[in-house]
């Protein structure tokens, strides 16, 4: 295939909240090009609702959202990083307030809310339930204007370039239609692609979240790590012929109750925090409760909050459920768990640098210990601004390296890109939904040896779908979907015990004398490894 090149000083992949921020901070020094692979407003920060976490209140400290966090994440996070988080969150937050940013307020202050696993009012949120369509505005329309970056649409990155040891850039498609290929000469390049959500057939995350960071990453040779641990949002909507629709959790946090097919509350025979409980186990407790009443319908009740209050806090949502039949201060919200957030991905330290010179990561692409086994409710709006913006920042240290692609290497890529039967497009699709399923049944909420070496046998009936390199970006995806799913399966059998978002039924207790420790690999190991059952490398 025939190609171009272009060169810049820093290669921005993906759009949201953690690469915008990034390329603002980068733009001081160079010239960026940020990727979107889609349009750049889509992504999952357009999507996500509930708001931000930061310790900005009068009746809350940084010491509380610290202590909040590291307890969500069940021993795994990393204390330096949590730090770090919540330290410089108030900062971040106060400057997207001074770009434009318009968070909803009462009495004249910040509207502070609670959410699940928080012990205080903490969560700022923007036009009841559109924080992140916000944040992305606020940073889009700071980042525009700025000379020094550029942005790409339709921009699929479809593999790193490394070479002897560094990363120097991208194999880019771009353009919606017929797209050409463009390798893309950087200095240093930033993964922001987002998560992974659409390697499960129930997911919360936009079409886009294939996985693509982790998966191009992984194939580089950069270390990946906690990729068992995949969180699942409690309550999406579950209407027959709706799609997933994520019901956010500040309507818990603001005296929405679960009830049974039998109309009873039961989260307090769960937690003693009932409604507020983690993540992790509402989710798990849904699905207990579906078990033991042998019915699969499940209620979210906001009939009892005062009038008109439901359609003030939660427009977007509101006016959401009405266009699917349903009223949300009138009517029980069926719901049910969904695949969420990955709070493992791209082991980074807490610069964003990886463990491949020349690449960085931010946002939820990447791992830096903030999450550890459990993300906290809204943490990761923040997240994307703090650690995004310390990327750039590190990011800059590659300014003026020359980043030379040997002639050679690029051809070979190109000669191996190439059109795809119908059929064979075909074909891959197919096995992209069955790995879906597979996750999903397999290897979703509740998992055990059994469903985990099933899950192994199919995944490697269909390795080949790992080998494809084509010019179609639906075909491409599908392969970052299984490296995912490969990478998240692999993990999930060999952590035999449960911790946060991963719950074995076979393995029910969390076992700090063996299992307080980390799971990381990289592609070193190779594919096979993974798939033949190779323990991974521990740190």
């Amino acid at each position: 295939m025939r190609w171009e090149c272009e060169e810049t000083d820093y290669l921005v992949i993906g759009s949201g909240v953690a690469g915008l921020r990034c390329a603002i901070e980068l733009s001081n020094s160079g010239n960026v090009l940020v990727l979107a692979k889609s349009v750049v407003e889509e992504g999952s920060t357009e999507y996500a609702q509930g708001g931000v976490a930061v310790a900005l209140s009068d009746d809350d400290e940084i010491s509380f959202h610290e202590q909040d966090t590291l307890r969500a994440g069940a021993g795994l996070c990393n204390p330096q990083a949590v730090k770090i988080l919540v330290t410089e969150g108030p900062q971040r937050v106060e400057e997207l307030i001074q770009w434009g940013a318009s968070f909803d307020t009462e009495h004249g202050k910040l509207w502070f809310t609670r959410e699940g696993a928080h012990s205080r009012n903490r969560v700022i949120h923007s036009r009841g339930d559109s924080t992140g369509a916000e944040i992305e505005r606020t940073l889009l329309s700071k980042a525009s204007p700025l000379e020094n970056i550029t942005f790409w649409d339709h921009a699929f990155t479809l593999d790193l370039i490394a070479h002897e040891g560094v990363c120097k850039g991208a194999y880019v498609l771009l353009g919606p239609k017929s797209p050409r290929l463009v390798v893309v000469k950087a200095n240093a390049t930033i993964l922001a692609t987002g998560g992974a959500g659409q390697v499960y057939k129930v997911t919360t995350n936009p079409a886009v979240s294939t996985g693509d960071g982790v998966a191009i990453a992984f194939r580089a040779g950069a270390e990946i790590v906690d990729m068992e641990f995949v969180q699942f949002h409690p309550t999406t909507l579950h209407k027959s012929g709706v799609p997933t629709f994520l019901l956010s959790e500040a309507m818990r946090g603001e005296g929405g109750v679960l009830r049974n097919a039998h109309g009873e509350q039961f989260m307090p025979r769960y937690h003693a925090d009932a409604e507020l409980a983690p993540r992790d186990v509402v989710a798990r407790a849904i699905i207990s409760e579906i078990r033991r009443t042998k019915s699969p319908e499940i209620y979210l009740d906001l009939r009892h909050l005062p009038p008109g209050f439901v359609r003030k806090r939660f427009p977007r949502i509101y006016d959401t459920c009405v266009g699917y039949g349903l009223r949300a201060d009138r009517d029980l919200l069926p719901v049910h768990p969904a695949a969420h957030y990955l709070m493992g991905g791209v082991k980074t330290d807490l610069e964003g640098r990886t463990t491949l010179p020349g690449l960085f990561a931010c946002g939820e692409v990447a791992c830096t210990g903030v999450h550890g086994a459990n993300r906290l409710a809204s943490n990761s709006l923040l997240e994307g601004v703090v650690f995004g913006r310390r990327a750039g920042v590190a990011a800059q240290e590659m300014l003026g390296k020359q980043q030379q692609v040997p002639t050679g290497q690029v051809e070979s890529f190109a000669k191996r890109l190439k059109p795809i039967p119908a059929g064979t497009v075909a074909r891959i699709k197919q096995a992209r939904e069955r790995v879906r399923s597979l996750m999903w049944e397999r290897v979703g909420i509740i998992r055990d040896a059994s469903g985990l070496q099933e899950a192994a046998r199919t995944l490697a009936e269909l390795v080949d779908v790992a080998e494809v390199l084509t010019t179609n970006p639906a075909v491409m995806e599908a392969r970052n979907i299984f490296y995912n799913a490969v990478a998240i399966r692999f993990a999930a059998q060999m952590r035999t015990e449960s911790r946060g978002a991963h719950f074995r039924s076979d393995f029910p207790h969390q076992d700090d004398a063996t299992w307080l420790k980390h799971l990381s690999f990289s592609s070193r190991a190779g594919l096979e490894t993974l798939l033949s059952q190779t323990a991974p490398s521990k740190r």
